[in-house]
C-alpha cells in the first residue's frame, strides 16, 4: 500500500476492523499519557505525583520503589516505548492489515495486559499501596482486549 492510500483510509475510513484498530490506538495513547506523567517523577522533573485523597493510593512510594526502576530505568519510560509500538501496530496497515499484523498486534496487546495484571497486583502485594496513574493505564491496556480479540480471530481464519 502507498503512503497517500494509507494516509486515506486510516484517515477517512469507516470498517468495523478501522474502529477498533482506533479504539486500541485511543487506549494506548492514554496509558502513554499515564506513563509519561509517571515519568516526570521518576526522572526527577517533578518531585511528586498528585493523587486522590485516599489512603490506598501512594503513587510516590510505588513508582519510587527499586523495582520500578529495572536495569536502573524507570519503568515508565519503558512504558512509554511499549505504548508506543502498540500505537503503531494498530496504526499500521492502512483499511485492512494482513493477517501477520493482526497477530502481531494481538500478541503485543496480550503481552500488554498480562504485564498490567501483574504490575496492579503488585502494586497491592510488594507496596501496600496504589498508583492511581498506574491503575489508569493498565484498566486502558485490558479495554483493549476486546478490541484485538476481534482481530486475532480473523487473523486466525486468514480473512
Amino acid at each position: 500500500m502507498d503512503s497517500a492510500a494509507a494516509s486515506e483510509a486510516l484517515r477517512n475510513g469507516t470498517s468495523p476492523e478501522l474502529r477498533h484498530r482506533r479504539a486500541v490506538a485511543a487506549l494506548s495513547l492514554v496509558s502513554a499519557t499515564s506513563m509519561g506523567v509517571i515519568s516526570l517523577y521518576q526522572t526527577g522533573l517533578v518531585k511528586h505525583l498528585p493523587e486522590p485523597p485516599l489512603g490506598l493510593f501512594d503513587a510516590d512510594r510505588v513508582d519510587a520503589a527499586a523495582d520500578a526502576y529495572p536495569l536502573g530505568v524507570p519503568d515508565a519510560t519503558l512504558g512509554l516505548v511499549s505504548y508506543g509500538v502498540t500505537l503503531a501496530l494498530a496504526a499500521a496497515g492502512g483499511a485492512s492489515q494482513p493477517r501477520w499484523l493482526r497477530i502481531a498486534l494481538a500478541g503485543k496487546t496480550a503481552l500488554d495486559g498480562a504485564a498490567a495484571v501483574k504490575l496492579t497486583l503488585d502494586q497491592r502485594t510488594k507496596h501496600r499501596a496504589y498508583c492511581s496513574w498506574c491503575l489508569l493505564a493498565s484498566a486502558a491496556t485490558l479495554a483493549t482486549v476486546p478490541f484485538v480479540a476481534v482481530e486475532l480471530a480473523r487473523g486466525f481464519r486468514g480473512t
